[in-house]
């Protein structure tokens, strides 16, 4: 039953955070939507040089979340959703260091509202951890029982 509940655990992990990708990538499909439209844009322009075009870049964006999303939710090549997942997260908090003025209202400790928007990946992150952790695991114990040829 322990283990049962486990694995439970896990699957709703990987669920909430593909359902939560998922919302945030279409959200960006749709102009004016999402809440992080407009840092998002000014991040990728700044990684960019300004070489994408702004649409491009977003939809882009969209297409990236969105297809961790669904790999999340369907637990699909989850060591690479993950690996996907981890650079995702290195480059949403980006924005602290490119555009402090916007997501602090006192450095370093008081956060703006998008500071806490951006913040909150923490959790993501730390799921992620776990998720690594199990799906690290069940790789290596397949590798353990499999009888090699």
């Amino acid at each position: 039953m322990e283990r049962k509940s486990y694995l439970r655990s896990i699957n709703l992990l990987s669920t909430s955070i593909g359902i939560i990708y998922c919302w945030f990538g279409l959200l960006k499909f749709f102009l004016g939507y999402s809440p992080a439209e407009q840092l998002a844009i000014a991040t990728i322009r700044a990684l960019t040089f300004k070489l994408l075009p702004d649409h491009v870049s977003l939809m882009l964006l969209a297409i990236f979340e969105s297809a961790i999303g669904l790999l999340f939710i369907f637990k699909w090549f989850m060591r690479q959703a993950l690996a996907l997942m981890f650079m995702h997260m290195f480059f949403t908090f980006l924005p602290f260091l490119l555009f402090p003025s916007q997501t602090f209202a006192h450095i370093p400790y008081d956060f703006t509202l998008l500071g806490q928007y951006i913040m909150k990946n923490v959790i993501i992150i730390s799921a992620g951890l776990v998720l690594w952790q199990h799906y690290h695991l069940v790789n290596a114990r397949l590798k353990i029982e499999t009888p090699s040829i």
